[in-house]
């Protein structure tokens, strides 16, 4: 069988608030550094790959200490941050040095330090963190600290995770770029005329670039999936109601939902069984128990000739036709091929809606837009400009805090609600969407998982999009459907376009049935295990990272 040519970690099984003993081998050096690189000793048994559970079993067994593991990727953030500006937000070093010795001294008494102990995670900056400032990406919020942690936050700090720091993204999330940032604008770390994807771009390049060990996303359309396909890591986005939304700044409501970046599907599927579960803050949150979502994850030697035999998988026809570039095609095709290599029966799957899909996430999404952020008016949320009229106030308020994009999206959704239009478009709108949930209902009854791109395309040049809104917004055409339907979806990088391995890397769509997160983790791991020339590490970090 060929097998994956990784630079990634080794990953293990994870009960919810436990950890196996025994892990494999990491080692990552960090430039300028080698005092702080992370090494360990290889046991006895063999287990999967992951990063977390290697800096867990690091720290356990004293062969490394959690400050040098903080001082370590504080390194790598200092010399990458300023080609890739990943970040809007970074407390002083100090403070993580701090926790990181807070750390050290509860392992040493003894103390149970949680499954997250040492993870540097890195949190979008419309998730709420009462420690730093959480702006959303936007002026009007600028300088604003909450008063409380979102529950996706509270869950990784519970468990010993050390967030380090907020993320660049689009203003409110409405964006694939990062251009539409009310700050700066962030680079990929494979080649930083590009773009690193939206509206979770900061998000993405910092995981990829390892300046971080997982990250903290949103999706409302794509904004964690398209930016994993364009910086190379794995991107999940969870079933609706399966992560709490609390302390996440809402733009669509029934389509907004937390998600996660890792360098590793282990990884992104261990930060994923941290945050989820039922919150009583958030009424839209599921009560459906969340399983063990790594039992599957075998290390890749004791796979079967066929370890996926039986599995059935469906390309869906409507997005390898037109308008996807011919690379992107032939990676997709190639990756089913592997599928089937792996022992699975796969066949193209008509999907007739999924064109209609598009037009309907933005009617929806930038009507409950046009709701959500009316709060921020410089009177309940937003910074205020003096006027001496309440009128000006408002309107001054929102028009210098406010970005171009998102007021163009305000009026759109605004329009599409307003007396006269709303059957034609917000209703109708709903009912494209009930059509798009029961056509992939019908799908999933046939097939395992469905496969597509994550993007139309790879990394495009920095500016190359956006004057021309329409056709940014196709690019979400492999993504918006999945979140119309509240459906899980992983995007794991499966290959390159362009330069062959020096090229940009491409990232697979897995759509699953709603909950069913833990198969897509399994089918997702297996996947990239047996993947050939996968070593999906962006030149920017590559001589540092073995």
């Amino acid at each position: 069988m060929k097998m994956l040519s990784t630079l990634q970690t080794p990953r293990s099984t994870l009960s919810r608030f436990s950890i196996p003993s025994t892990i494999t081998t990491f080692t990552s050096h960090s430039q300028n550094l080698p005092q702080a690189s992370i090494t360990t000793q290889s046991p006895t048994t063999s287990q999967p790959q992951s990063q977390i559970l290697s800096i867990r079993h690091s720290l356990l067994s004293r062969n490394l200490s959690a400050v040098d593991l903080v001082r370590s990727h504080l390194t790598r953030l200092r010399l990458t941050e300023p080609h890739l500006r990943s970040f809007l937000h970074l407390p002083d070093d100090q403070t993580l040095i701090s926790q990181a010795h807070d750390l050290d001294r509860r392992i040493a008494a003894g103390e149970d330090v949680g499954p997250l102990a040492g993870v540097l995670v890195a949190v979008k900056d419309n998730i709420c963190t009462a420690d730093m400032p959480s702006t959303g990406g936007s002026r009007i919020l600028e300088n604003y600290r909450p008063p409380f942690d979102a529950t996706a936050v509270k869950r990784v700090r519970e468990l010993g995770g050390i967030v380090v720091g907020k993320t660049n993204m689009d203003e409110f999330g409405m964006g694939s770029t990062t251009e539409a940032s009310a700050f700066q604008v962030t680079a990929n770390p494979w080649d930083v005329s590009r773009v690193p994807g939206g509206s979770s771009g900061g998000s993405a390049a910092a995981v990829s670039a390892r300046q971080c060990v997982v990250s903290l996303g949103s999706d409302t359309g794509g904004s964690v999936r398209q930016p994993a396909s364009f910086c190379g890591v794995v991107g999940l986005k969870p079933t609706y109601g399966r992560v709490s939304r609390f302390g996440l700044m809402a733009y669509a409501s029934s389509l907004d939902a937390i998600g996660c970046f890792g360098s590793s599907v282990a990884d992104t599927g261990i930060l994923l069984h941290a945050i989820a579960g039922h919150d009583r803050f958030d009424a839209t949150s599921s009560k459906q128990e969340v399983p063990n979502f790594l039992s599957h994850f075998d290390s890749a030697s004791s796979f079967e000739s066929k370890p996926l035999k039986g599995l059935r998988v469906g390309l869906i026809r409507e997005t390898i036709e037109d308008g996807v570039e011919a690379g992107v095609v032939s990676t997709i095709r190639a990756a089913a091929s592997h599928f089937e290599e792996l022992g699975c029966t796969v066949n193209e799957v008509s999907l007739p809606p999924f064109s209609l899909g598009l037009p309907a996430y933005y009617i929806l999404a930038l009507s409950e837009s046009s709701s959500n952020l009316s709060r921020y008016d410089g009177i309940r949320y937003g910074n205020q400009v003096y006027a001496e009229e309440l009128g000006s106030l408002y309107g001054d308020s929102r028009a210098k805090g406010l970005g171009s994009e998102v007021k163009m999206r305000i009026l759109m959704g605004t329009y599409a609600l307003s007396a006269g239009y709303y059957d034609a478009y917000y209703k109708r709108a709903q009912q494209v969407r009930t059509i798009i949930r029961n056509s992939f209902k019908e799908a999933l009854d046939q097939y395992d998982i469905l496969i597509s791109p994550a993007a139309p395309s790879a990394a495009y040049k920095i500016g190359e999009k956006k004057n021309d809104p329409l056709a940014m917004y196709a690019g979400d055409i492999m993504t918006v459907n999945v979140n119309l339907a509240g459906l899980p979806a992983l995007v794991l990088p499966c290959g390159f376009i362009e330069n062959g391995t020096a090229g940009l890397p491409v990232g697979l769509q897995m759509i699953g049935a709603a909950f069913h997160e833990g198969e897509l983790l399994r089918v997702g791991h297996i996947f990239e295990q047996t993947l050939e020339n996968g070593r999906f590490v962006p030149p920017i970090v590559a001589d540092s990272v073995e």
